[in-house]
């Protein structure tokens, strides 16, 4: 396939790339009502690109069983509304499994998450890579890459063999590191996607990145596309205003190595009377403390 034929599905990685929360039910499952609930609330809020079983959904903590659930609740609640940007991973046939089911269910794009090994080396990363690209050919292909030691280089090998491949999450927490790379695989070759969220869209914008993903947008999506808007428009005065305002909610999601990435979005949705507040180990409730200055920066957002 030629680039032209993946137009549509970089111009939604272009924007805000939205990871959406698992809710659970009481018996511990997917609640599946309010799962679609949830997602008509961000497709209602504007948002036309949904990444299902991204690291905010809790893919680690998912069956697959649950997380192919989750991925056709997704694309049937999108429909003709957003694009779907499925999230793949583990193993190698477990990955191109899931990807293929996407595929059979409508998705245009695959995210393929961070290789889970302790021992990657960066032409096995190609490898990996190219393996699940290969299997689902006429799906946009985007790397979530937070390995800082990975050079641009060999993203660029991977798409030479691999056109699909169209976009990049990144995730490194470096500026400076995201500039140098994306101008090594690239800067007019892929999309790129601050992986980071609203605290690094700024910065990262400044060096190239077109889109960022969000797990706050579950909470506010208004806030989020302010500031998609003002960074599109060159306004980084606009956009900061934004990051000042996300600032709080973000720290306290980041604090120790991100231990409550998940939880505060949660908590925050919990405190709103959207989902339940339960997130699955290694993530753990949040303290009862902190959840009061949560529920205060939800509320004091224009939901």
């Amino acid at each position: 396939m030629s680039s032209a034929a993946f137009e549509t599905q970089r111009a939604a990685l272009a924007d805000v790339v939205a990871i959406p929360v698992t809710p659970f039910a009481e018996d511990g499952s997917v609640d599946r009502d309010v799962h679609r609930a949830l997602l008509r609330r961000l497709l209602d809020g504007g948002v036309t690109t949904l990444t299902p079983n991204g690291n905010t959904g809790e893919f680690y903590a998912l069956t697959p069983e649950e997380r192919r659930l989750v991925t056709e609740l997704t694309l049937d609640e999108a429909g003709d509304r957003a694009v779907v940007l499925a999230g793949v991973g583990l193993d190698v046939p477990t990955a191109v499994d899931s990807a293929r089911h996407a595929r059979e269910h409508g998705a245009r794009m695959v995210m393929v998450h961070q290789p889970v090994h302790p021992y990657v080396s960066q032409a096995g990363w190609v490898d990996y890579h190219r393996a699940i690209a290969e299997s689902v050919p006429e799906l946009g292909v985007v790397p979530y890459i937070r390995n800082a030691q990975l050079t641009g280089a060999r993203l660029a090998q991977l798409a030479d063999a691999c056109p699909n491949v169209i976009g990049v999450k990144y995730a490194v927490p470096d500026a400076a590191k995201f500039a140098a790379f994306a101008r090594d695989a690239g800067l007019d070759r892929f999309v790129w996607v601050a992986g980071l969220a609203e605290p690094y869209a700024p910065s990262y914008f400044s060096a190239g990145a077109t889109g960022f993903t969000s797990g706050l947008v579950n909470v506010a999506p208004s806030v989020s596309l302010n500031m998609i808007e003002a960074l599109r428009s060159g306004d980084y005065p606009a956009a900061m205003k934004v990051w000042e305002q996300i600032r709080r909610f973000e720290e306290l999601r980041a604090a120790n190595g991100s231990a409550d990435n998940v939880t505060v979005v949660k908590e925050a949705l919990a405190s709103l009377g959207l989902c339940r507040r339960e997130v699955r180990p290694p993530s753990r409730p949040l303290p009862k403390d902190a959840r009061a200055e949560v529920a205060a920066i939800a509320a004091g957002w224009s939901i």
